[in-house]
């Protein structure tokens, strides 16, 4: 899917971008009356959103930024786009820019669709006449042909979210900026989205995905971005990407635990690592009907009474294909002395088909409440068949009957 990036241009440079915004802590007027009278100013802020942000974009990819809520996602893609300045750096960017941001960003509510289209439109750089002849389209496209000539105020989120998309794509854009506005929308829809997006690939152009949505990502991008307090904290591949997201989720999953109890503490247990055994497939692949065992390595700190584990196993789009664990299968570990251990799952029978997969592994308390989670602490790959499709294996036949 993504070119040969080593002969592509830089259409987007982000050049030591920062971005900071000024919040005011005085919200209501008594606050702020009473603020003015003490220090003779408001009292204001500042929240550094971006800082010191470096990236380069080459032609034909696509990329997803991740990260955390408040991470700087949404405000990169916005000076990206020229949507907003910079506070510092800047951003060069190299052909026609399309940009689809907050829900009904660039519409007008008092004026009907059909006039939003023309508006939207030359927003985006289309004269009069280029939006005469994508008119037809970007309504087809759309499917609210009824409801055209309706003020959009009236319209439902799906029904901003099917104008806004359709008005984007059909501006002929090199460059293609997507917030999570695709989350809206009927399924049929977003898969409508995705199929023009695919095409978008086909074709070349490049494509900036803001998205926290694990699958969409492994699924659609390239390269993943992981941006993290207003920093880049990662930039590779989308697989590797998701997985830097998970990590830095379960941190600040653990901190706020840490946060609400009375003092902070160690975790007492700890997967350390996952191991794989039983592969008989060429070059340590496995192949449909291996049994194959998954090792869990636990570090334990102190002693447990009881406890659990548990596995799982992901395909690159995020899609969960198996999970049981020693809770959900009645025989959880008992009392552990402190030290490594090791746990073994057993599969007698993969029955999974060709493809890779992620193992994730978990060490949770007596009732389930996770300790630890170590994401795709372990991958495993099966040669792809032509005899099928999915990712479940089973043999078939065919008969005449």
């Amino acid at each position: 899917m993504a070119p040969d990036t080593a002969e592509t241009p830089v259409v987007v440079a982000v050049e030591g971008v920062s971005k900071s915004f000024s919040m005011r802590k005085d919200n209501s007027l008594k606050e702020r009356v009473v603020t003015l009278g003490r220090l003779g100013r408001t009292y204001r802020e500042v929240f550094d959103s971006l800082k010191s942000v470096n990236l380069d974009i080459r032609a034909g990819t696509t990329i997803g930024l991740m990260g955390p809520n408040g991470s700087g996602k949404s405000t990169l893609l916005k000076i990206i786009g020229g949507i907003i300045e910079p506070s510092a750096g800047r951003v060069r960017r190299r052909g026609r820019l399309a940009a689809l941001l907050e829900l009904g960003a660039g519409f007008h509510p008092d004026l009907s669709g059909r006039d939003n289209v023309y508006l939207n439109a030359s927003i985006l750089g289309l004269s009069r006449e280029e939006t005469d002849a994508q008119f037809s389209d970007i309504v087809a496209f759309s499917e609210i042909g009824d409801f055209i000539d309706t003020q959009v105020k009236f319209y439902s989120s799906g029904m901003y979210v099917r104008l806004a998309f359709a008005v984007a794509v059909h501006t002929d854009p090199d460059i293609l900026l997507v917030d999570e506005v695709l989350a809206v929308g009927d399924e049929a829809f977003q898969r409508k989205c995705m199929d023009k997006i695919r095409e978008f690939q086909r074709e070349g152009r490049t494509i900036i995905l803001v998205s926290h949505s694990a699958s969409q990502v492994m699924e659609v991008c390239d390269e993943g971005v992981v941006l993290h307090d207003g920093e880049i904290a990662f930039v590779g591949s989308a697989s590797d990407a998701t997985k830097i997201h998970r990590d830095i989720l379960e941190g600040k999953r653990r901190d706020h635990i840490e946060a609400e109890s009375e003092e902070p503490t160690e975790a007492p247990a700890k997967v350390s690592a996952v191991t794989l055994s039983g592969l008989t497939g060429p070059d340590g692949q496995a192949l449909p009907g291996d049994a194959v065992h998954i090792d869990i390595h636990v570090e334990i700190s102190e002693p447990l009474d009881d406890w659990n584990t548990s596995v799982s196993i992901d395909t690159p789009h995020g899609q969960q294909v198996f999970g049981t664990g020693s809770r959900r299968l009645g025989v959880p570990h008992g009392p552990t002395a402190p030290g490594t251990h090791t746990i073994r799952y057993t599969l007698p029978d993969l029955a999974l088909a060709g493809g890779t997969y992620f193992i994730n592994a978990v060490v949770a308390d007596a009732v389930g409440d996770d300790i630890d989670i170590l994401w795709q602490g372990a991958t495993f790959s099966i040669p792809y068949s032509d005899a099928q499709t999915g990712t479940v294996y089973s043999r078939a036949q065919v008969t005449v009957i």
